[in-house]
Formats: structure tokens, sequence, C-alpha cells
């Protein structure tokens, strides 16, 4: 062999992940780094305050985030396996597509900037002792069908759950996805998320949280950009999630994106990205508790039943144009909103009484029709 060639295909293995080590078994594997630099992007250990409650080796905890990531890329066969080799904390994959560990570096590398970003805000003696840094592990690497763009992820996900995607906020918009046709089990494709703070934080920690964007903008970016990329030259759709995602997108991207409004950005050079601007998952309870009504329970079910139209709207979009991204988004959208506050309005009614007040279908059917009456 060429020497030259020679060179070029052992660095193009290690890179891709295109042959076995010896040290390991075989099949595609991927050097993930050092121990030091994988414990802090996988925030080892993830729930440990003098007793562990899952009581992982840095190996284990690798290896449970990439079993999430090969079922939510629909990968049920395949399985990975995760060896520390001196130093180096390496990933074996088998029955994955080739190169398949790419998209798991591309994250990592995104999460080396998170790091610096969080590292710098302790540094200026802003960062507060009960957050913890969290990259979004565990989404689909490969298979995504759109993107959702969040505040932070709330401290159970990493602390209790050790899941991005199990939280009250992801499990109410898993169930409006699956009221717009997508099956229960593939939600998780549509819900690649983005959080503009990749930290986990108190649910409460939000007004805090507005002041350290600036902090990740080299994340942020290069996230969007890479996650929003479809497969061949297209682009997958996005959702914008809450008042402080959507000014975010105004003063990184200068579009300006109400509830339910529509808007383009530049992702990178070339890279038009759809994007819908929704209320935060969690809204709902706020908008529709009487407190914050004048007091009046008529009035938080009215507010309710509309933020709820508007959810599922959006939600609406997002099966839609995840389905099909060459589709027209402003069309969809406008079938979208017809079909959830004109055509099926009863059946919005419906369900804000069945999953936000809780009454048995029986009695959100009777309460609807007294509302329309």
């Amino acid at each position: 062999m060429h020497k030259k060639s020679g060179i070029a295909f052992i660095l193009a293995s290690l890179l891709m992940g295109c042959a076995g080590q010896p040290n390991g078994p075989t099949g595609d594997y991927t050097d993930l780094g050092d121990s030091q630099r994988v414990s802090r992007l996988f925030a080892y250990p993830n729930n440990c305050s003098v007793i562990c409650y899952r009581d992982w080796t840095l190996e284990q905890t690798v290896e449970h985030y990439l079993k999430q990531s090969l079922a939510r890329d629909g990968y049920d066969q395949a399985s990975v396996r995760v060896l520390r080799n001196g130093e180096r904390i390496q990933a074996y994959f088998s029955g994955t597509p080739q190169g398949y560990g790419r998209s798991l570096q591309q994250l990592l590398d995104s999460g080396d900037l998170a790091y610096q970003g969080a590292s710098q805000l302790n540094r200026d003696g802003k960062w507060q002792y009960n957050w913890y840094f969290f990259l979004p592990l565990g989404m689909a690497l490969e298979n995504r069908k759109s993107v959702e763009l969040l505040h932070f992820p709330p401290d159970y996900s990493l602390t209790q759950a050790q899941d991005y995607l199990r939280s009250s906020t992801t499990d109410r918009w898993a169930a409006l996805l699956s009221y717009n046709g997508i099956p229960q089990a593939q939600t998780p494709a549509y819900q690649t998320i983005v959080d503009i703070a990749p930290i986990a934080a108190p649910a409460s920690a939000g007004s805090a949280l507005e002041g350290v964007y600036g902090y990740f903008n080299s994340y942020q970016q290069r996230m969007v950009s890479e996650l929003s990329a479809g497969k061949g030259d297209g682009t997958l759709p996005m959702v914008a999630f809450g008042s402080p995602v959507r000014n975010w997108i105004k003063q990184q991207y200068g579009v300006n994106l109400p509830v339910l409004g529509l808007g383009q950005i530049s992702a990178a050079p070339g890279q038009l990205v759809s994007v819908l601007g929704a209320n935060h998952p969690s809204y709902i309870w706020y908008a529709a508790d009487p407190a914050n009504n004048q007091g009046s329970e008529d009035k938080a079910n009215a507010t309710g039943i509309r933020v709820m139209g508007q959810d599922l709207s959006a939600a609406c979009w997002q099966a839609g144009m995840g389905q099909q991204p060459a589709g027209n988004p402003q069309q969809t959208l406008a079938a979208c909103t017809q079909k959830w506050q004109v055509t099926d309005k009863m059946q919005t009614c419906e369900l804000f009484f069945v999953t936000v007040r809780n009454l048995k279908p029986e009695e959100a059917e009777a309460k609807c029709k007294n509302q329309a009456g």
C-alpha cells in the first residue's frame, strides 16, 4: 500500500468508525474521546449525591444513552457496547448503517462548545448550585422528522429519569402529535430537541436562565444548523416553543414568530429552515388557571380551549411537515388551524377537558355541548 494511502486509510477508520479495534469487539466503532471528555459531555455521574440513584459506571451511562438513540432512530435490531481502551472510551455499533457514529461525533463536538460556554458562565460567577450541564443525549441521531427548540431541560430528566424525553413537557407534546396521526412509538423521531440553555434546572429557573444564552451562541447555531439538515438537500421543520425561545429566534435570526406565526431562518448558507412559533407545551396549565382569569372558571376554560386549539394546530403542522418536508408550510398550517379551530373544534374542547381538567370522555363531551349551546 502506498504510504500516503495507508495513513489516509487509518485516519478515516479512526474518524468514521469503519474498522474494529484489536482490544475490542469487531464492527463499526466510534472513539468518543478520553474519559475526562466523555464524563463531562455525558454529565457523569448523572445522579450521585453520596449515594448513587443508579450506580452505573461511565461506560454503562454512555451505553444507556446510545441505546436510546438507536431505538429512536428506529434501529430496533441494532446494538451498542461501550468499552474503555486505555484512557479512550469507544462505542461499538452492530446492525447500524456504516458511519452511524459520525452523527454522534457531531453532537459531542457541539457539546464541547456548550461545555466551554458553561465553564465561562461559572468563571463569571453566574452558574447556580442546582444547575446541571446536560446535552440532548439519547435523541434520534439520523432519522429525525422535525426539530424542537426549547428553553432548558428539567433537572429530573437527568437526575431521575436519565432520559431527555422524559418530562411532563415532552410527554404532553408527544400526546398532541399522536392526536395528529403519529403513532406513539414514532413520536421521539419528531422530538429531537435543542435547548438554547444546555442546563438541566428546576422548573422555576426560567427567569434566571434567560440571561445566559449568549454564552452558548456557537453551540446553539451549530446545533440548529446540523439538526435541521435533512437527508439530501432538504431541511427539517422546526418548532420554537415559548416566548424566550421565540425571542431568541428574533435576536439570532431576525425572524419574528408569534404563536402560530410561520417564518424561515437561515440555519447555514443556503440552508433555509421553516420554523413555527408555538406556546410552551406547559403554558396551558398557567393559561387555564382560574387565578389568571379573574378567578373565573368559565373564563379559564375558554382560555384553555383556545390554547389547546393553538397547540393542536402547531403539533398538526409539525406532524404534517415531518412526514412531507417538501410540503408547503403555509398551506399545511392553514389546513391544521382549520381542522382544530373550526372543523373539529368540538374535539379540541373535549381534549382540553380530558387532558387538562381530567374529566372522563363522556363528561367532557357533555361539557363541550353545553358550552357550544
